[in-house]
């Protein structure tokens, strides 16, 4: 199998395109995605105590990684636009590092999976807490943004090691 044939966004002539999904069958799909934003540890206090200056840093970045998800088709040129019947993002603090871990998930009943809007909830949710405390931490650095698992269609389960 050539690297062409093995890229299913590329035609035989090595030219972009949206795959053709129309034969698939509608299936049960879900995708978790997992990444973190490294900050200082005065970040992190100012971020737990809610009293950043543009307000609750989590909640806004929550809302922000679920609008990414549902809007993944707009910013990813050939990933196809999919109605998502749920979408999830979650945090936990790693304090021994300075890291916000951030864990997102979708879900969809159709013939593509959700792997894109997963990983595009924790983006967005990262970038959200970056552009929120810039002011006071300009070197914090997003990290190992990665599926971690999917679900459903006809390549069956995937889990990262």
């Amino acid at each position: 199998m050539s690297i062409l044939s093995a890229l299913t966004h590329l035609d035989e002539h090595g030219q972009a395109r949206i795959v053709d999904v129309g034969e698939k069958l509608d299936t049960l799909r879900e995708a978790v995605a997992r990444g973190e934003v490294v900050m200082r540890p005065e970040t992190a206090a100012l971020i737990r105590s809610g009293e950043a200056a543009k307000g609750d840093v989590l909640a806004a970045a929550r809302i922000a990684g679920i609008m990414g998800a549902k809007r993944t088709s707009e910013l990813i040129p050939l990933c196809h636009p999919i109605a998502i019947s749920g979408a999830d993002v979650r945090f936990d603090w790693d304090q021994a590092g300075s890291r916000l871990l951030i864990e997102a998930s979708a879900r969809t009943v159709g013939k593509t999976g959700v792997e894109m809007e997963a990983l595009t909830a924790v983006t967005v949710a990262a970038l959200t807490v970056y552009d929120m405390c810039k002011a006071v931490d300009r070197a914090m650095r997003i990290e190992g943004v990665r599926l971690v698992r999917k679900t459903g269609g006809k390549s069956g389960t995937y889990e990262a090691d």
